[in-house]
């Protein structure tokens, strides 16, 4: 009976994962036209070949009232699958989960990933859709980004790396797609800056667009 106990309480956590950060969020992500984590997964690998990891990890910060909002997986999705037969590393940020921001856990959870991949030779794909930093995590969050870069830089020349941004990809999030292969966008939806309007504003009081935004930045490239 215990163990028919345990197996119900690890399907019903499975299920409470797979929501991420709850069904209202889902519906305002669909409202945007945007798909959730686990969804892009699904499309982007074959049918059935995706094993997720860490499905249950969480965040470790108690301040600033986190240690009551604890989601399971933590505002990313990692795991591995097939494409057309071929394997394949993926991580893919959630959106509904802290507007997909970065903890100290989410960043382990994608450094795993890439370490695997290099292990095994196999491409990575980053699935992108994060304002960044997750503020209330202070240094611990920009060194998870540090840990991040770090993979980038060793996987380069050694497996493929993909980026695709399928909403914002700002502030810290930004760096690690700019040190990958190849970076896939879609049209309108997506967009990648250091700093966003609202804290251009803020510095310098001058009003500009996300779209005058990017562009800048190709110039500027």
């Amino acid at each position: 009976m215990k163990s028919q106990e345990k197996v119900k309480q690890l399907i019903e956590l499975r299920e409470k994962a797979r929501l991420g950060g709850g069904e209202k969020r889902i519906e305002d992500q669909h409202s945007k036209g945007k798909m959730t984590a686990r969804e892009r997964i699904a499309i982007l690998l074959d049918e059935g070949s995706f094993e997720e990891l860490d499905m249950f990890v969480t965040h470790r910060t108690e301040d600033f009232g986190l240690g009551d909002k604890k989601i399971l997986s933590d505002g990313v999705v990692t795991g591995h699958g097939t494409i057309d037969g071929r394997v394949v590393y993926v991580f893919a940020q959630d959106f509904t989960i802290f507007g997909g921001s970065l903890s100290e856990t989410f960043a382990l959870k994608i450094c795993k990933v890439m370490d695997q991949a290099m292990k095994v030779g196999a491409p990575v794909i980053g699935i992108n859709d994060s304002g960044g930093a997750r503020i209330q995590e202070g240094v611990r969050s920009l060194a998870g980004y540090a840990e991040i870069f770090e993979r980038n830089i060793l996987a380069s020349g050694v497996i493929p790396q993909i980026s695709a941004i399928f909403g914002p990809c700002a502030g810290g999030a930004v760096y690690s797609p700019a040190l990958t292969d190849f970076i896939v966008m879609s049209e309108k939806s997506s967009y990648m800056f250091v700093t966003g309007p609202k804290v251009t504003k803020t510095v310098t009081g001058e009003d500009i667009s996300t779209e005058n935004l990017m562009m800048l930045r190709f110039i500027a490239k």
